[in-house]
C-alpha cells in the first residue's frame, strides 16, 4: 500500500524511497544474525535497534531452552538456525591447570531451529581430549555461504553443510602438521576470509595456514614457533595493504593474507604461552595484552605494511584479558578485565589507568581470570559476567554506571573453586543466546 501511494504521486524518486523504506521496515523485522565470534564483523558490536533499556522485573522473557553438553564454545545464529558444539563423556571432567587428563568421549555440532530449539541436525565424530580444563569445544563456530565451520579442542577442524549437516571435508591439524595440541586446547576461532579459510594449526611452520573454504586444500602456511597459543587471526587494512594479524606466544605479527608473506613481527611474550586476546584496533593504534603485565600498543604505518611501539604496558597501566576480549570506544578509551577479575578503563594513547571494578566480573573480590564479555550496543554495553549475569551498563572515561541486571544462566563450570560460565553469548533477532554445561537458552531483550 505504502509503495503503492508514491507511484501514485509523483513517481521516480518517490517510489525509489517508499521501496527502499518498505525495504528497510522488512530488514528491521527480520534482525540480524550473529554468525560467528564476536558478531557480524567480529568487532562485539551489536547494530540491533528496539532492544531493552532496563530488564523488567522478574526478568526478560525464556523463549526456549535446550539440553547441551560440557563446553566453552558460545553459539552462532544464522538464517534461522543457531549452532552450537559441545563434547560427551563417561569419564570425570576436572579442571587442574597443570594436568592433562584423558577423556575418550564424543564432540558434536548441533544444529538447533532459532524460533523453537528444537534439533535439526547433530553431527558427532569420535574425540579423546588430553587437555586440561576438559569441559569442551572452544571455539564459536562460524557460519558463511551455506556452510559452518568448527573447530574442536583436538584440533578437530569440520566444514558442514549448515542445511543438513552433512560432512563437506575435515581435517586433524595436529595430526597433519605434526603439532601438539596446546595445554588449553584449539581455542582459537577461525576466520573465513574471501575464498580461504585461516586458522592457527601449529607444528614446523606452520603456526598459521590458510585452506580453501570449499575443499580444506592447503593454501600457504606460515609462522614458525613452539607453541601455537589461542588468539585468533584477524584482518586489518593499514598502509594500503589488507594485514593478516597472528599474536602467537613469543610475538604479534603482520602478514599478507593472499600469500602468508610476513610483513612486520614484534615481540610480546605473555605468561605461559597464554597469547589469547585477539588485537583491538582504534584508528591506526593496535592494541594487544595477556598476562603477566605483557602488552604492546603498535602504531600502524601510513605509507607501507609496518608498525612501530607507542608504549609497554606495566602492573599499574594497560588491560590484561585472559578469556574476554577487550574493547575500545570511539574516544581511545580501552575497556577490559584483567587477569585477578579486575574491569578496567584505560586511555588507549598513554595506558593509564583510570578506573576499575569488579562489579560486571566477579562481584566485590579478587578472582584468577575472573571475565565478563563485552558486547556494545548504541550508546550502551552489554556485559556478560562469568556468574551467569546479564548487564547493561554505560561505560566512560568518568566511570562504570550499571543500569540494569538480571541472572539467566547458572555457572555450572568450576575455576580455582568457584562457578563460572565462561562462554561468549550470541546477540540475534533481538535475543540473547547463551550456553552453559547443561542447557542453551534464547532469551527475549526486545523493547
Amino acid at each position: 500500500m505504502l509503495l503503492l501511494r508514491f507511484q501514485m504521486g509523483s513517481r521516480g524518486l518517490w517510489a525509489w524511497s517508499g521501496m527502499a523504506l518498505l525495504v528497510t521496515v522488512a530488514s528491521a523485522a527480520r534482525g540480524e544474525d550473529w554468525p560467528q565470534w564476536q558478531g557480524p564483523q567480529r568487532d562485539a558490536i551489536w547494530r540491533e535497534t528496539g532492544i531493552v533499556d532496563t530488564f523488567p522485573e522478574g526478568g526478560p522473557k525464556v523463549l526456549w531452552r535446550a539440553p547441551v553438553e560440557g563446553g566453552y564454545a558460545g553459539p552462532a545464529v544464522a538464517d534461522g538456525r543457531v549452532y552450537v558444539t559441545d563434547f560427551v563423556t563417561s569419564g570425570e571432567r576436572k579442571n587442574d591447570p597443570g594436568a592433562r587428563p584423558e577423556l575418550p568421549g564424543q564432540e558434536r555440532v548441533h544444529c538447533l531451529d532459532e524460533k523453537t530449539g528444537k534439533t535439526v541436525w547433530t553431527f558427532t565424530y569420535p574425540c579423546t581430549y588430553r587437555i586440561s580444563y576438559p569441559s569442551g569445544p572452544r571455539t564459536t563456530p562460524t557460519v558463511q555461504g551455506g556452510k559452518v565451520y568448527t573447530l574442536g579442542a583436538e584440533g578437530d577442524l569440520v566444514c558442514l553443510d549448515a542445511a543438513t549437516g552433512k560432512a563437506v571435508w575435515s581435517r586433524n591439524l595436529p595430526k597433519e602438521y605434526q603439532a601438539e595440541t596446546p595445554v588449553w586446547g584449539y581455542s582459537s576461532h577461525v576466520l573465513v576470509d574471501g575464498d580461504k579459510l585461516i586458522t592457527l594449526a601449529g607444528g614446523k611452520g606452520s603456526v598459521v595456514v590458510a585452506l580453501d573454504k570449499n575443499t580444506g586444500k592447503e593454501l600457504w602456511r606460515a609462522l614458525d614457533n613452539p607453541e601455537l597459543g589461542y588468539c585468533p587471526p584477524s584482518i586489518q587494512e593499514a598502509g594500503g595493504k589488507r594485514q593478516l594479524i597472528i599474536w602467537h606466544p613469543k610475538a604479534i605479527n603482520g602478514l599478507d593474507p593472499e600469500t602468508g608473506k610476513v610483513y612486520w613481527t614484534e615481540k610480546l611474550e605473555p605468561q605461559y604461552g597464554m597469547s589469547i586476546q585477539i588485537p583491538v584496533r582504534h584508528g591506526d593504534l593496535l592494541y594487544a595484552g595477556g598476562i603477566g603485565n605483557q602488552s604492546l600498543l603498535l602504531k600502524l604505518a601510513a605509507d607501507k605494511p609496518a608498525v612501530s611501539e607507542v608504549w609497554r604496558g606495566t602492573n599499574q597501566t594497560a588491560v590484561y584479558s585472559t578469556c574476554g576480549a577487550p574493547f575500545i570506544d570511539e574516544k581511545g578509551i580501552l575497556y577490559g578485565a584483567c587477569q585477578q577479575g579486575h574491569f578496567r578503563a584505560v586511555d588507549l594513547t598513554t595506558g593509564k589507568r583510570l578506573w576499575e571494578t569488579f562489579k560486571p566480573t566477579t562481584g566485590t573480590r579478587f578472582a584468577s581470570s575472573g571475565t565478563c564479555f563485552i558486547v556494545k550496543n548504541g550508546d550502551r554495553y552489554f556485559l556478560m559476567s562469568e556468574n551467569g549475569d546479564l548487564i547493561i551498563a554505560k561505560l566512560s572515561a568518568a566511570g562504570y554506571e550499571e543500569v540494569s541486571r538480571t541472572h539467566l544462566l547458572a555457572p555450572t563450570n568450576e575455576a580455582f573453586g568457584r562457578p563460572v560460565v565462561w562462554t561468549h553469548p550470541a546477540f540475534a533477532n533481538r535475543n540473547i543466546y547463551m550456553r552453559n554445561d547443561k542447557e542453551i537458552v534464547c532469551v527475549s531483550l526486545a523493547k
